[in-house]
């Protein structure tokens, strides 16, 4: 059973590290994580080029209160 859990295999654990990354480096950029997650998986369908990704990333995103 252990073994068949996502945080178990090799792209369970870099997709969680890579989540607790952007969970982190949100909070170093005092930008309230959930706030944030919503936001990015709101437009995330919408997003096509590298500008766009990279207008996503937590220090480029406004304040929690801005969101």
């Amino acid at each position: 059973m252990w073994a068949s859990s996502p945080e178990h295999t090799v792209h369970g654990a870099v997709a969680s590290a890579n989540l607790y990354s952007l969970v982190e480096t949100a909070k170093a950029n005092g930008v309230e994580p959930h706030a944030y997650l919503t936001h990015l998986f709101e437009r995330l369908p919408y997003l096509s080029t590298a500008d766009d990704y990279q207008s996503m990333l937590p220090w480029n995103i406004k304040r929690e209160s801005q969101l």
